[in-house]
């Protein structure tokens, strides 16, 4: 890994990156055409934020962050939507960049709370947010429809 990692805001050209790395954290193939649409509106959105994370000309990483103001926390809260790490800059400091960037975006928009969820199954996952300074204060419970 060179010594430079750069994180700059998404654009509608990124989205080839980010589809590779969600169908990677997914496990699955999503539909392109569904996931271009929403990804480009998202953009426009200033409610959301989008992250990539370059080492030099090479994409690397990605990372969300979508607010909404809640009446149950009487204010704006951040919810961390997707982070991804190509594998092999994972524990090199590329996820640390990504999620300063997510929590730049939280004081600065004055949140009352920056939250993420993370599958079960992803135990370094959650140590790595745990890490950070997020605490695992709830569970997720998830009915699928379609």
């Amino acid at each position: 890994m060179s010594a430079t990692i750069n994180i700059q805001r998404a654009v509608e050209s990124d989205v080839i990156n980010v589809y590779g790395f969600l169908c990677a954290l997914e496990e699955e193939k999503l539909d392109f055409n569904a996931f271009q649409e929403i990804f480009n509106r998202n953009l426009k959105n200033p409610d959301c934020h989008y992250f990539m994370a370059f080492d030099e000309a090479k994409c690397v990483g990605y990372a969300s962050v979508h607010a909404q103001w809640l009446l149950h926390h009487c204010g704006k809260v951040g919810e961390i939507q997707e982070m991804f790490v190509v594998d092999n800059y994972r524990s090199k400091g590329v996820g640390s960049l990504l999620i300063q960037e997510l929590m730049n975006v939280a004081e600065r928009e004055n949140f009352k709370i920056l939250e993420v969820t993370a599958n079960k199954k992803r135990v370094d996952t959650h140590r790595f947010y745990e890490s950070k300074g997020l605490e695992p204060t709830h569970f997720k419970f998830v009915k699928k429809y379609g």
